[in-house]
């Protein structure tokens, strides 16, 4: 998916010289390298990102987890620690009854 950000002058022009130098083949690689230093360099970061989308359900625990480089029981305990609640999807009562009902249903018709 395609932005567009906005970057002080001095960046454009360096982006563009280690383009020119052969260093990157173009700006968006250079761009992706540097996301992923940040990223990975400052963890914290990474981790208040996934919990963000987390609670926003914007992605699953399953992935959020995988964002900040954690097993799933690893994101679960810190989001216990941070007394943010784990959201399990479609696991309301009724849903669960019509789940068991048809899970039945397609074992009587075996």
């Amino acid at each position: 998916m395609p932005s567009a950000y906005s970057i002080p002058k001095r960046y454009e022009e360096e982006i563009e010289g280690v383009v020119a130098a052969g260093y990157y083949s173009n700006k968006s690689e250079v761009v992706r390298e540097a996301l992923r230093y940040f990223f990975d360099t400052k963890k914290n970061l990474k981790l208040a990102a996934a919990i963000e989308l987390y609670k926003e359900d914007k992605v699953t625990l399953s992935r959020a987890a995988e964002l900040a480089d954690l097993t799933s029981i690893e994101f679960k305990e810190i989001l216990a620690d941070k007394g943010i609640k784990i959201i399990i999807p479609g696991k309301d009562s009724g849903e669960m009854r019509s789940q068991m009902s048809l899970l039945k249903k397609t074992r009587s018709a075996q």
